[in-house]
């Protein structure tokens, strides 16, 4: 093969693989997967949410690598759960309508 065309044939495939993994991270791409009209108070409470998670997750890694006292981490812990519980019922609710 002439160099010329396996050039061509690499682009050609790069420009794939690039348009497939960065689909899901263009706006009007992501909005039709969703749905597009998902109602603003689930997508806020659904941000929320992962953002909850995360403390939790955090917490754990803090505790885990003793830079909290098992005290600190249950009350820190059990709170953060409460939160995220009364956020997963506000997310329920709005579904449910």
């Amino acid at each position: 093969m002439e160099p010329l065309l396996v050039a061509l044939i690499l682009i050609v495939v790069i420009g794939a693989v690039i348009v497939f993994v960065t689909a899901p991270l263009r706006p009007g791409e992501r909005d039709a997967a969703q749905g597009g009209g998902e109602d603003p108070r689930i997508a806020e409470l659904e941000a929320r949410k992962e953002a909850k998670y995360r403390e939790i997750r955090d917490t754990e890694l803090d505790h885990a690598a003793r830079k909290l006292s098992e005290a600190d981490f249950r009350r820190q812990d059990a709170e953060l759960r409460r939160e995220a519980i009364a956020i997963l019922r506000e997310l329920d609710e709005l579904r449910e309508r």
